[in-house]
């Protein structure tokens, strides 16, 4: 049966706060539950494709290509060596970007006309992940236009809430301009140390302030998790009984249980 793809931006203005670890293995950890996952390299950096094995050579239809209308969905998509994950890699083209589509009058829409459309290939995907860069620059603009949510990672460290405010002015600007569904799905402490009084701090802040907003799972610092993207895989392929396995699998769990409540209301 077809059916659209639950689409979710993965997003945070901040570097380093576990974006991209949460994208790639969020999308192993659906797929091993069955789902079919679409993962879409918003960042020139490329990390996700390359964390996900895809080689630099192999990436010749590219997020940018997409952008720019130059190929079409079915030819982009790419398989990874995870089964039931797909990714359409990027390069550091995309970073270009930003200047290119600055005459385009709909510069904002090019991700959401092609993951809103009608190509069959999307009617494949249970979910699609948008992995967007560090910092609130057009392309991730592009990935809030377009999706239903969007999963914030958050490092458990000082500071953290105040980049954090920052992300939800521009999702309420996004909202009120160009996708008024578009809701925080969920916030995902990252980095998390329990033996540390920043992580406990930092997690008692961020529920007192954001409640049920932020998903229960906590994401450890976890050394497989960190060694993972140098073997060009997911931490769920490389160390399967890890503490980050665990706890991507858990945050997918209650992923789907989010958004199951969602489409029933």
């Amino acid at each position: 049966m077809a059916h659209d793809p639950i689409i979710i931006a993965v997003a945070n203005q901040k570097g380093g706060v576990g974006k991209t670890t949460t994208t790639i293995n969020l999308g192993a950890a659906l797929a091993e539950k069955k789902k079919n996952v679409l993962l879409i390299d918003l960042d020139p950096q490329g990390n996700a494709s390359t964390g996900l094995g895809v080689d630099h050579d192999k990436r010749e239809a590219t997020t940018y290509d997409l952008l720019a209308g130059d190929v079409t969905l079915t030819k982009a998509i790419q398989k990874t060596s995870v089964n039931r994950l797909c990714i359409i890699p990027a390069t550091t083209d995309l970073s270009s970007a930003d200047l290119e589509l600055v005459d385009n009058a709909k510069r904002s829409f090019l991700l959401r006309d092609v993951l809103r459309g009608s190509d069959p290939a999307l009617f494949v995907f249970d979910y699609i992940l948008i992995d967007c860069p560090p910092s609130l620059n057009i392309l991730t603009v592009n990935a809030m236009v377009a999706a239903h949510s969007i999963i914030v990672p958050l490092q458990s460290e000082f500071f953290a809430l105040e980049g954090l405010s920052q992300l939800i002015l521009t999702v309420r600007d996004v909202r009120q301009t160009a996708n008024p569904d578009l809701r925080i799905e969920g916030i995902a402490l990252t980095m998390y140390d329990s033996r540390n009084n920043l992580s406990l701090q930092v997690e008692d802040d961020a529920r007192q302030n954001m409640g049920d907003m932020v998903f229960k799972t906590v994401i450890p610092r976890n050394v497989r998790l960190s060694e993972a993207p140098s073997f060009a895989m997911p931490v769920l392929s490389y160390d399967s009984t890890s503490k980050g396995s665990v706890a991507y699998r858990a945050l997918a769990d209650e992923l789907i249980e989010r958004t199951k409540k969602k489409k029933a209301a």
